[in-house]
């Protein structure tokens, strides 16, 4: 047999009983004083078990116990057991069609809230591919928080309602000045920029924040930098804010992906380079890369006269895989002046 014991009434109820039949009405006691009615009971190895339609929203709920009126004790579902009322065939039948009505647009109404976000994230990993450094460590980003305690429950919580990242850091180290700088970046946090001792806050301890600039954690604007393992794990993970409108605030965005082959004209000249993934650690550049020689230096690259392209020994430049990014960045914006 299933039962469940209610505390604070002090009452064993024995699920395997049923309380009610179908289009009874019954009444919710406590949060609200909505009045429901019987939809469907359903029975399996926990007892029985309703589904409820409530009057004024015609939303659906479940109820595993209703309990008689005449015994009244707290918050939940009771029937009245003195004069117990029905909805007739016809009443109930009109009821159920209109909150199947309801609740297939409340589906349809998620599927598309579903679909919404998942392009806005696949937006987001498009432009955080195009910027993210390939050795980054950290994010740091703003956040919008909006009270959400009741303090007489002591309760004390908050929502982020927005989050907009504002650049990106190859060290985890938590550092205010850092996070005072790209404050500046975003004009709802710009504020944030001016040394204010009050503003930083060390809450390395139990139940506390952690490392965060603002004024009130639980509500307005607070920046904080949060540590990743990796890129692409910083990509999955902020791609939804990141695609949201306003959602990313970091200086000098490339607004186009990097090319694989670069080509332009340079000193009447035609220049050609290639980028390849020359190993696990390391990207190469070749062709006609002997104009370009300064500026392949400059960005730490190593010339070798006999490194390896589609099976051919081939004179080309080696460098760092955490180059990566300024490089491309810079041969394209050199190729294309």
């Amino acid at each position: 047999m299933s039962k469940v014991f209610l505390l604070g009434a002090n009452v064993e109820i024995d699920t395997e009983i049923k309380t009610v039949g179908i289009g009874q009405i019954i009444r919710m006691e406590g949060y609200e004083y909505d009045n429901y009615v019987v939809a469907d009971i359903t029975h399996d190895s926990y007892g029985y078990s309703y589904r409820l339609i409530n009057l004024r929203t015609y939303e659906y709920v479940t109820a595993e116990t209703i309990r008689p009126l005449s015994q009244k004790f707290g918050i939940g579902f009771y029937y009245d057991d003195t004069a117990p009322q029905f909805f007739g065939t016809d009443e109930l039948r009109a009821v159920i069609h209109k909150a199947e009505k309801i609740a297939d647009a409340e589906i349809r109404r998620k599927e598309q809230e579903r679909e919404e976000r998942q392009r806005t994230k696949q937006r987001g990993m498009e432009l955080l591919r195009r910027i993210v450094p390939a050795d980054v460590r950290a994010v740091i980003i703003a956040e919008l928080h909006e009270d959400d305690s009741d303090p007489m429950t002591d309760y004390y919580g908050y929502r982020n309602i927005r989050t907009v990242i504002l650049g990106f850091s190859h060290k985890t180290r938590v550092d205010f000045a850092e996070m005072r700088r790209a404050a500046a970046h975003f004009p709802d946090t710009a504020y944030l920029a001016e040394y204010n001792r009050e503003y930083e806050h060390r809450e390395k301890y139990s139940m506390g924040h952690g490392y965060w600039l603002g004024e009130n954690y639980y509500s307005g604007w607070i920046i904080c930098k949060e540590e990743c393992s990796n890129a692409e794990s910083l990509i999955d993970r902020y791609a939804y804010a990141a695609g949201c409108e306003g959602g990313i605030y970091v200086p000098e965005i490339p607004q186009t992906a990097m090319p694989e082959h670069l080509s332009a004209d340079a000193d009447s000249q035609n220049i050609t380079v290639e980028i390849i993934d020359y190993s696990e650690k390391a990207i190469a550049v070749f062709g006609d890369t002997k104009p370009l020689k300064e500026i392949l230096r400059s960005l730490g690259g190593r010339f070798s006269p006999r490194l390896q392209n589609n099976g051919q020994t081939a004179a080309g430049w080696v460098f760092p895989k955490r180059n990566e990014q300024k490089v491309r960045q810079t041969l394209a914006s050199y190729l294309a002046a």
